[in-house]
């Protein structure tokens, strides 16, 4: 088999390593890729959300099975496109996608269909937007309802920081279009938790449950990024909440997205609250988590191709996934400034050494080459894993 992998970060690099594992690849493309995808796959320069060219691509080399990291390919559609032409595609189609790239679709979803979730409401005026914070009061918690790269959530405990993050998102614009619409929400508070699952739009394979840390220093404090470091198993989730996120949250999301006619086939990613024996989602990811996928994807001892493959053939009521009991941790090295101005082009050395380490991988995101060295090119760096 041929296999395309779209995207060029930690998640990516990790999806590669698994599936580079499988007996039945021949060979990987990456797209882009990142210096160390590149020892694994044969990385293209096509940008992800690239469309156009990745579809000529896919179809010139005959692409046996594509698969999709990031959300920007999946909200365009990459996923109708290529099925269109007959190629096989691992990830939700545009209209399923929108339970991440629409915050305010996400949130009426969960209202209509008694899917536990924080109240709040959905403004395309700022003047109202601004009137409900101060009904409301703080905590709070106000949202881009468009895609962020993980950055849109601003949680603000008072009144005054609420208004300002109304002001940089819907005024200044600091996230673009995703700021055409917000969402604000009451501040639910609790533990986080992040529960995925393989689904083919009936049945529900889930992976173990795992805990992604987003403010940038210890302590959980400091600004929110695309996230600083994840582990799996999650402790807070023991066996009765599993069985309750499965029958309260993933089961009747999936059977809501096959009754709006927007069937969903892909890894759904809920981001859970738990209060106690309370469960309430905060967001849904229509593709794996980044770096919830690097410590996931260690502990799955499956072939992850056949996975996907009966994923997309509807099959998936066949599968059984085994996962390794051990734990397993990843922790981002950052570049300094990050999530904010940080330099790029410095060299990272000692990824020889890490190589000799038993059970010890370390996922590029923000790396490149560059005479003879591997450099940062961009924010989060590495996640030693």
């Amino acid at each position: 088999m041929k296999v395309l992998v779209i995207g060029g970060g930690g998640r990516e690099h990790a999806l590669v390593w698994k599936i580079a594992q499988s007996p039945k690849v021949k060979k990987i493309y990456c797209a882009p890729g990142n210096a160390g995808i590149s020892e694994l796959a044969a990385c293209l320069p096509i940008d992800a959300e690239d469309i156009d060219k990745l579809v000529e691509f896919g179809g010139k080399e005959k692409i046996d099975l594509t698969v999709v990291g990031p959300e920007g390919p999946l909200s365009k559609g990459i996923v109708d496109i290529f099925e269109e032409i007959g190629l096989k595609i691992f990830g939700a189609s545009k209209k399923a996608a929108e339970i991440e790239s629409s915050k305010s679709f996400a949130k009426t979803l969960m209202d209509t269909y008694g899917i536990p979730t924080a109240a709040g409401r959905t403004f395309t005026s700022y003047k109202k937007a601004e009137a409900y914070i101060k009904k409301m009061g703080a905590p709070i918690v106000v949202k881009a309802d468009g895609l962020a790269a993980g950055k849109g959530v601003i949680v603000c405990s008072t009144e005054k920081e609420a208004i300002g993050a109304l002001n940089q998102i819907m005024v200044k614009r600091a996230f673009g279009d995703a700021g055409n619409k917000v969402l604000v929400e009451e501040c639910l508070t609790g533990e986080e938790a992040s529960f995925l699952a393989f689904t083919d739009g009936k049945t529900v394979l889930p992976l173990p449950t795992s805990q992604d840390h987003k403010p940038v220093y210890d302590n959980d404090e400091g600004p929110n990024t695309g996230g600083m470091g994840a582990y799996s198993p999650a402790p807070v989730v023991d066996r009765y909440l599993h069985k309750r996120i499965m029958e309260e949250v993933m089961i009747p999301t999936v059977q809501a997205m096959a009754s709006e006619g927007r069937p969903y086939r892909g890894v759904l990613y809920a981001g859970l609250m738990i209060d106690g024996d309370r469960i309430r989602v905060l967001e849904f990811n229509g593709r794996f988590g980044d770096p919830e996928a690097q410590p996931l994807l260690m502990r799955l001892k499956n072939d992850i191709v056949p996975i996907m493959e009966a994923t997309i053939e509807g099959r998936l009521d066949k599968c059984r996934l085994e996962i390794d009991d051990r734990a397993s941790i990843c922790v981002v090295m950052a570049s300094g400034g990050y999530p904010g101005a940080y330099r790029k082009g410095l060299t990272i050395s000692g990824l020889a050494d890490v190589r000799r380490m038993k059970d010890v991988v370390v996922f590029h995101a923000g790396t490149a080459a560059k005479d003879g060295n591997i450099v940062t090119s961009g924010g989060r760096v590495l996640g030693v894993t």
